[in-house]
């Protein structure tokens, strides 16, 4: 399993770097041989790695980041957005309940910004590059990619969001929750991910809102404005999920602009799309 993850995470790194080719090569459109060149490999073998990576062709990838499709998802998102209000979004969240539970720290200990938290951390690779991943006794508090060579400004960043904790290096503890984090959501154990976050209400709210929706879903962050009870407070919302904390678990990949434009993500843009394509991939 883990040599698998390995070369998921290897095969991303030309993946990620095919995605900013398009990105930065947009007007023109470049053709699968051109994308191929760009990555140094042949046409055969960038197909192979697509398939490898994603399951499916780099053609059919692609499809799955037009603006056409991105539209369609959001329309059909919406729709369905629109019955869950009626449950509310307790009834909507049941749809991630079975394998997310939810914690936030209390006004005492958010004012104690940590101060004498274990926090045990790990560098594990990933299907999108090396993440690093944090957990607590009372739960999962950060899970964010990094960048090559960035390591040391990721565990900077995530110690001063909680300067008050004490640090251990653990990858022993940190790679088997990785693993499971990144399986397939049909074959993911009934023990579910526990998540223990630091945030303001609104915040909290806000990250509470993502994890209702599902994989192979797109929303605008106006659907969630809505959600939380607050339609005209989409550019808060839009800030609330720039600084989430627990990437891919709290899914804030999914929500997208309005015009369907798959963009402003905090592990970058391409990231963003590879994250929206593989799901798509899988659920499709």
């Amino acid at each position: 399993m883990i040599q698998r993850v390995y070369q998921q995470s290897e095969d991303y790194i030309r993946v990620e770097k095919a995605i900013r080719f398009i990105e930065e090569n947009f007007r023109s459109q470049p053709n699968l041989d051109q994308i191929a060149e760009s990555i140094h490999l042949s046409r055969f073998h960038v197909t192979r790695l697509f398939k490898r990576w994603a399951g499916i062709s780099p053609t059919q990838f692609l499809q799955f980041l037009t603006l056409e499709y991105t539209k369609q998802k959001l329309a059909e998102s919406t729709s369905i957005f629109e019955t869950a209000l009626e449950a509310g979004l307790s009834g909507s969240s049941r749809l991630h309940d079975l394998f997310v539970t939810f914690e936030s720290m209390t006004p005492g200990e958010f004012k104690k910004q940590g101060a004498g938290l274990k926090i045990s951390y790990g560098f594990n690779y990933s299907p999108f590059g090396e993440c690093l991943l944090a957990l607590t006794e009372r739960g999962i508090c950060h899970m964010g990619f990094v960048e090559t060579g960035e390591a040391p400004l990721a565990l900077e960043q995530l110690k001063q969001r909680w300067p008050g904790a004490i640090f251990t290096e653990n990858q022993k503890l940190t790679e088997p929750v990785v693993e499971q984090l990144f399986r397939p959501t049909g074959t993911r154990e009934s023990h579910p991910f526990h998540l223990y976050l630091k945030g303001t209400n609104f915040q909290i709210n806000v990250w509470k809102a993502l994890l209702t929706i599902p994989e192979g879903w797109m929303v605008s962050y106006q659907d969630i404005a809505t959600l939380i009870g607050n339609p005209k407070a989409f550019r808060a919302v839009a800030s609330a999920v720039a600084v989430n904390p627990v990437g891919y678990l709290i899914p804030c990949h999914r929500v997208i602009a309005k015009s369907g434009k798959i963009h402003k993500y905090r592990w970058g843009s391409s990231r963003k799309k590879a994250l929206l394509g593989w799901e798509a991939a899988r659920t499709g």
